[in-house]
Parts: structure tokens; C-alpha cells; sequence
């Protein structure tokens, strides 16, 4: 194939390719506008909404579900949890808890992927916040229809 017949052949293929692209872009913009949570245009800037009150209780929540990671019930704003320290362990570790009355870490936070028990939280349990999460007294985003499982559990009966 000669180069001038190559390049035709690719011209005809970006043709065709942006023709793709314009007709769909036509039938987004003609469609209804997608609801978001925005409140407001893209481009208008709105100001932050005020921050939430954290939870701040002493008694343990009920778990909605078996191995649900129970909830943090303190604020940790400000907490450094990170590869260099975790603030969670000054009160939550094995040795820490007598003093802080805290309650200690599961021992499957001490347990490799192998099942073997360490003698220190595993390093893939480190990073208390991608499972444990504080709760904020907000009114929810969208509506919620968990239904926890003993409620599942009693309509089976």
C-alpha cells in the first residue's frame, strides 16, 4: 500500500471516529439534566456546608451485621495514622489498654493473610480508618433502606 493511500485510509478513520464522538455528544446534551448533590451549576461556587457534629459516645453501637467493624466513638480529627505512626495504638494496643481502658484490637488485627499470629498488628490491619469509620450526626444524603439482619433473620420465621 502506497503512503498516500495509507494516509487516506487514516483520514477516513478519524472522520468517521469524531463523527462517532459529535453524535453522541449531541444526544447527551439533548438528554435531561443528571441530578446530583451538588445543589448548584458546575461552574457557580457554593460555600461548604457546616461541618457536622461527630459522635462522641462511651457506650458500644449495635452491629449491624456479623463481622461488622464496630465504629469509632470518639473524634479523631487530627489523628496521624500513617505508615510513619497510628495515634489509634496509643490507646488500642495489646500493652496500652490497661492504662487507657480502651478496648484492645482484635486478635485478628495480629493475624498475616497466612493466619499466622504476629506480635504486633499486621501491617495489612494498620490503617485503622479504611475499616473503622466515626459516625456524624448528619441527616443522610439519600435514603437508606438497609435492613439490618436480625431483622432478615425474622422475617424468615
Amino acid at each position: 500500500m502506497s503512503a498516500a493511500k495509507h494516509i487516506g485510509c487514516s483520514a477516513v478513520k478519524v472522520s468517521l471516529l469524531a463523527a462517532c464522538i459529535a453524535t453522541l455528544f449531541v444526544s447527551f446534551v439533548g438528554a435531561d439534566p443528571i441530578a446530583t448533590l451538588r445543589g448548584s451549576e458546575i461552574g457557580i461556587s457554593m460555600p461548604a456546608p457546616p461541618m457536622a457534629n461527630q459522635s462522641d459516645e462511651t457506650l458500644k453501637r449495635v452491629r449491624s451485621y456479623p463481622e461488622q467493624p464496630p465504629t469509632i466513638p470518639h473524634k479523631i480529627t487530627g489523628y496521624q495514622i500513617d505508615r510513619n505512626a497510628n495515634q489509634c495504638l496509643s490507646c488500642h494496643s495489646r500493652i496500652a489498654v490497661a492504662q487507657s481502658q480502651a478496648p484492645m484490637v482484635s486478635v485478628t488485627h495480629f493475624m498475616d493473610r497466612d493466619g499466622q499470629v504476629l506480635g504486633s498488628v499486621t501491617p495489612r490491619r494498620y490503617f485503622c480508618t479504611q475499616c473503622h469509620v466515626p459516625q456524624l450526626k448528619v441527616k443522610p444524603l439519600v435514603e437508606n433502606t438497609f435492613v439490618d439482619v436480625d431483622t432478615v433473620i425474622g422475617k424468615d420465621k
